[in-house]
């Protein structure tokens, strides 16, 4: 039976759900998304076929958006963080968008969020030092358009980072 509220996965009518079985896949998927569809088929009690079909589902319905590797920041070299807080002069629509396809094309910008409230965007940059935070705030962040004021706080120590999603 399906729950009673939708989720994304298998189809009813134009309302796509996401029963107990899916949420045991994604949850396997999320602690190894390297599995064979045989040992991901096990994992989960099913049959390997009826396993790869529900996982196909999953992939079209957008349920699964892809598969990557989770990269030690530092092993790059990119050892300083930092959380920017943006509150933009105006809101009109068009000053948004400007907004946020600039940032999307800044590769230290790891994540962009638009907020409710103020401030209106939180950003979370990673850079290889502070020297190099201080040019990017200076020399990109601050020319983003629609910028009024950037207010940063800098990480200390990650707690919680790239946690699966509960299902």
């Amino acid at each position: 039976m399906f729950p009673t509220f939708p989720r994304w996965g298998r189809t009813c009518g134009s309302i796509f759900y996401v029963d107990a079985i899916d949420r045991k896949i994604l949850a396997v998927l999320q602690e190894d998304g390297r599995l064979t569809i045989t040992e991901l088929a096990a994992r989960v009690g099913l049959s390997v076929s009826p396993c790869h079909r529900r996982l196909r589902e999953l992939e079209r319905g957008g349920t699964i958006r892809g598969y990557r590797a989770i990269v030690d920041a530092s092993a790059l070299g990119l050892t300083f963080q930092a959380l920017v807080f943006v509150t933009m002069r105006q809101e009109d629509r068009d000053t948004l968008l400007g907004f946020e396809e600039a940032v999307a094309r800044v590769p230290e910008v790891v994540q962009a969020q638009r907020l409710f409230g103020d401030p209106d965007y939180l950003l979370r940059i990673v850079t290889a030092d502070l020297t190099a935070y201080q040019e990017l705030e200076d020399d990109v962040l601050s020319a983003l358009p629609g910028v009024q004021r950037l207010n940063s706080t800098l990480v200390m120590k990650h707690v919680v980072n790239d946690r699966p999603l509960p299902t």
